[in-house]
């Protein structure tokens, strides 16, 4: 942040240093924070563990193709019939709703309109500014990273963004569980040898928030089941009988698809 009384050129470096452009691997929050270190980007990443990033994964599992939507928009229904397209609804509505649960046990899954406050509103509004975006969640994690490492050139731009949830009032709530799942992509990149990644030299292509992502990772992963069950999001989903989505978010790396989306809908690939 800027201090009190600070010059005008203080300002400008500050808003450039805060778009990460020495690095090649940049990692911020929510929306502004996309915005700001999407510029140039060849991908976006957006990271939503609980839930949004986990539904499309187990969709895509299925075979199913699913269309981001923004949150709570009057037109979502009339999206999903000109797509042919089941519309999810909210969690306890009966049928798919923003619950990777429901998606699992679904008996038709074809295509799928999924509306959501964060990851959705995110990959829908980056699709408009970068050239890629995907959908990631640790179920995905490595197979994105693997995609990413051998279908992109090894000097693009990566903009990973952690998704976060919302306090009451619609301030980003920074959440522990899109740390986590930031952090196993960027592991992932690493142990690819992408992003800028050399032994000799360290992961110089790498934003330190991006770093710091990992380390997160790196830390819960032993006990990874329970850092999502005890984390805030996790407590607030189980309480509300939701446990079993919190479960399928924990399985980490059991997914090998990968969310790419494509004219306008995640497909397997």
């Amino acid at each position: 942040m800027n201090a009190t009384g600070s010059s005008t050129r203080h300002t400008h470096s500050a808003n450039a240093a805060h778009r990460q452009l020495p690095f090649t691997v940049r990692l911020d929050w929510g929306l502004e924070g996309a915005r700001t270190i999407a510029s140039g980007a060849d991908i976006a990443l957006v990271v939503d563990v609980l839930s949004f990033g986990t539904c499309v994964s187990v969709a895509l599992d299925r075979g199913a193709d699913v269309f981001p939507y923004p949150w709570r928009d009057a037109s979502a229904e009339d999206f999903a019939a000109h797509h042919q397209a089941q519309l999810a609804g909210p969690r306890g509505g009966g049928g798919l709703s923003l619950s990777p649960a429901s998606f699992r046990a679904g008996e038709s899954l074809e295509r799928v309109v999924l509306p959501s406050p964060n990851g959705s509103e995110l990959c829908h509004a980056l699709a408009a500014d970068v050239p890629l975006v995907a959908a990631v969640c640790l179920r995905n994690a490595a197979a994105t990273a693997d995609w990413v490492a051998a279908n992109l050139p090894a000097d693009a731009v990566l903009a990973v963004v952690a998704a976060g949830e919302r306090w009451p009032d619609g301030r980003l709530r920074p959440a522990v569980e899109d740390q986590i799942g930031a952090g196993a992509f960027v592991a992932g990149l690493a142990a690819a040898g992408r992003g800028g990644y050399e032994a000799e030299d360290g992961r110089h292509g790498y934003a330190p928030e991006a770093v710091a992502a990992m380390a997160v990772f790196e830390s819960a992963e032993p006990r990874l089941r329970e850092m999502l069950q005890q984390c805030s999001s996790g407590r607030e989903l189980s309480g509300a009988g939701y446990a079993e989505d919190v479960d399928i978010a924990a399985e980490l790396d059991q997914s090998d698809s990968v969310a790419i989306l494509r004219n306008g809908a995640f497909r397997p690939l």
